[in-house]
């Protein structure tokens, strides 16, 4: 069995080519192609735990993940087994770094088959997954400007000199209201239990990512954004009405739109929403492409 570090990890991943790994598996999950469980969660004194795990028919490998937050930090694992035998193949000790690098390219791989030529973008969350968003998104996009707001000012006053190396015009909000009012695409990237958008909020045209809530009880939209956008998008409909802000609306759930069908015939829209709770399947594709490069 293969054992890889995160220093070994990291100089494997190509942002561009992670992007096209996310379309091709959300594409192969929603044709039915791929075993994605549920996931499960374990909640350790008040730490959260997610393990996730998938397997494409015909293909290769089968992928266990693992993913936790304790007391702020990240960390995690993913193993991939052989198909054929079972065995152990390769044992990535990412320390949660490849979930948050999948989440960053599925968000940005939805505006870009939106077709969005957005020159700024606004983030809310001040972490690690705020910083791969705003990577991710530079490298489908012309930004010049990002606003960026975060509940804690040191940490979003370090999170936006980092992200300063990659987009120079970086400004620090004073709200999510006022984030919404300076650009019409948006991620949301917390843990949040409340909604940080309201429906008042969002100017027409808005495209928002949300890759916070998943888990039950999570929160980062008013319902009503969802029900007020023209296209709902959903990464897994049964995860999102579980886990994701289609949880909070879930009279919504015969409209949403698994982003795997949008993808094969994509189309723009007025207003958007992409409920994104991460799915197995985009572990296994990210573990396999690390693995094989």
């Amino acid at each position: 069995m293969q054992f890889l570090t995160l220093e070994q990890i990291r100089p494997r991943i190509h942002d561009l080519a992670v992007i096209d790994r996310m379309r091709e598996a959300l594409i192969a999950q929603a044709r039915g192609e791929c075993d994605t469980p549920m996931p499960m969660h374990l909640n350790i004194d008040g730490n959260e735990v997610h393990m996730k795990s998938s397997y494409r028919r015909g293909g290769k490998y089968f992928v266990l993940k693992m993913a936790a937050t304790f007391h702020g930090a990240s960390n995690g694992m993913m193993l991939l087994a052989s198909a054929d035998t079972g065995e152990p193949v390769a044992y990535l000790a990412d320390e949660g770094h490849l979930t948050d690098v999948r989440t960053a390219a599925v968000s940005a791989m939805v505006a870009r088959a939106l077709g969005r030529t957005d020159r700024s973008i606004g983030i809310l969350g001040s972490g690690i997954q705020a910083r791969l968003t705003a990577r991710f998104h530079a490298s489908v996009l012309p930004l010049n400007r990002i606003y960026l707001w975060g509940r804690t000012q040191d940490r979003v006053q370090r999170c936006a000199e980092e992200i300063r190396q990659l987009v120079p015009k970086v400004e620090v909000m004073s709200s999510p209201s006022a984030v919404a009012a300076a650009t019409r695409l948006i991620m949301t990237c917390t843990a949040s239990r409340e909604p940080l958008l309201l429906v008042t909020d969002i100017e027409p045209g808005t495209h928002i990512s949300a890759v916070g809530a998943d888990s039950p009880g999570k929160q980062e939209l008013d319902p009503e954004i969802l029900r007020g956008a023209s296209l709902l998008l959903v990464d897994s409909l049964a995860q999102c009405e579980q886990l994701g802000e289609l949880q909070h609306a879930p009279d919504q759930c015969p409209r949403a739109v698994e982003i795997g069908k949008f993808l094969e015939k994509p189309y723009t829209a007025e207003s958007s929403v992409a409920d994104l709770t991460g799915l197995g399947v985009e572990d296994l594709y990210i573990a396999e492409s690390i693995y094989e490069n």
